[in-house]
């Protein structure tokens, strides 16, 4: 039978983003029925009651266009992988919405994750050999429980899970920046010869991109746990299905590249946790996302900059895949090396950027100087108590002057103001607390990191 084309591709991702696109509004009336509403909270970054239950509909868009898509024409086995994925899809999204609703523990939802990315191993999604730059072929020996590719896969599934929930923390951030991924591991599935997954690539891109329809700022309903991790899960079998598992060199670096942006958030906020000894799922306000609100960013400034930030590292991904620098037998063409040293040189600089915005790494002398700007009043023995202060905490003050956080917080006594006083505004005020009663605060599960 003929495997799928790239013009049903995009039907399929037209046919998912309309379904979630007008399933939406009836999850969110169901949300409201049920109570499945999420409040503003000093941590979070809504301001107004929203509807949660998005990841129904993203559910619903996946399972309409898969089963028009997926199944049909690729044989016994390959239908029976791809119902798989569904049914574990349909796993995740239920536990995650249970947590939504009542709010599970960390552990339960830990085993619901297991449990869905167990399904879809169980029915052929598993790594088991990684071409590897300058390394070749990293196969895993053995049958069965004793092949270790399985259990990679099942922990790489549940990370990638966690990592978009994680990201799910400021309106239309991780529908937005799931859209971009999933849409370039589409073309790259494609021109690696591996259409279903590719298939599913564009069916993932397009359920978040019609929920971006609702959860653009200010957002009308919330994915939340039901979303993030049927998002993160759905971007995990493409990752292993479309890319890992080819022969391609060049394959096992495009994922990297492509979810450089939620892995690194992850990996900083999980590496402070540790740091100061807290749990790792105990939730806090150190993704980037918050750090933009300190910063002074609006909630579309800060997606502004991150889905920027993500459209770089997609464009240099498909340029490592469809500029022709080399003949992919080790010799380089100059003229087109070039290229694309200076597409990275140019990533590269705009991620330092956006670290150095961030604050994620903290200089001592840059430090002074952004203190100084704050407070031109202050004395040299002020501004050095202050950089210590910063350091020994690892809190920053917001890049905004001091009569700016008073106009602020003037502004939020007045009557009237909407939506549009704005996150990141608020958050000057509001997540400016010490770091030791920070690390104290109440424990938070998995699920509700991002909020």
């Amino acid at each position: 039978m003929a495997q799928p084309s790239e013009l049903e591709a995009l039907y399929a991702f037209l046919a998912a983003a309309a379904v979630v696109a007008l399933v939406t509004p009836i999850t969110m009336r169901l949300a409201q029925a049920v109570g499945a509403v999420d409040e503003p909270r000093k941590r979070g970054l809504a301001d107004r009651p929203t509807p949660l239950l998005g990841g129904l509909a993203i559910l619903a868009g996946t399972v309409v266009a898969g089963l028009i898509w997926l199944p049909a024409g690729y044989g016994a086995k390959q239908g029976q992988l791809w119902h798989g994925v569904l049914l574990a899809a349909a796993v995740i999204t239920i536990v995650g919405a249970l947590d939504d609703r009542f709010d599970l523990h960390p552990a339960v939802k830990l085993v619901g994750q297991v449990m869905a990315a167990v399904i879809v191993v169980h029915y052929g999604v598993a790594v088991k050999t990684i071409t590897l730059p300058f390394a070749g072929k990293l196969e895993f020996p053995g049958h069965g429980v004793t092949n270790a590719g399985p259990v990679l896969t099942v922990l790489g599934l549940v990370a990638m899970m966690n990592v978009v929930n994680f990201s799910d923390g400021v309106d239309g951030l991780a529908a937005g920046v799931c859209a971009i991924i999933a849409a370039a591991m589409a073309v790259i599935a494609f021109d690696l010869g591996r259409q279903p997954p590719g298939v599913l690539a564009a069916i993932t891109a397009g359920a978040a991109l019609g929920f971006l329809v609702h959860n653009f700022p200010p957002a009308a309903s919330f994915m939340c746990d039901a979303g993030a991790n049927l998002l993160g899960l759905l971007m995990g079998v493409v990752t292993v299905e479309a890319a890992v598992k080819t022969t391609a060199v060049v394959s096992f670096v495009l994922p990297l590249i492509l979810l450089a942006v939620p892995f690194l958030d992850t990996t900083f906020v999980v590496l402070k946790r540790l740091k100061y000894r807290q749990p790792v799922y105990r939730a806090d306000s150190e993704h980037f996302h918050h750090r933009m609100a300190r910063i002074g960013f609006s909630s579309r400034r800060t997606i502004a900059y991150l889905y920027a930030w993500t459209l770089m590292l997609a464009g240099l991904a498909l340029a490592l895949r469809f500029v022709p620098y080399s003949n992919h037998k080790g010799r380089l063409y100059t003229g087109w090396t070039l290229v694309m040293i200076g597409l990275g040189l140019l990533v590269v600089a705009a991620s330092v950027y956006l670290v150095y915005v961030l604050e994620i790494l903290k200089f001592r002398r840059l430090d002074a100087m952004r203190l100084r700007r704050l407070r031109p009043d202050a004395s040299p023995a002020e501004i050095e108590l202050g950089v210590t202060q910063d350091f020994e905490t690892g809190e920053f003050d917001a890049l905004a002057s001091e009569r700016e956080v008073e106009a602020v917080g003037e502004a939020e006594d007045v009557p009237g103001d909407g939506p549009e006083q704005r996150v990141g505004e608020r958050q000057v005020n509001q997540d400016r607390v010490g770091a030791e009663q920070q690390r104290g605060g109440a424990q938070s599960p998995v699920g509700a990191d991002g909020r």
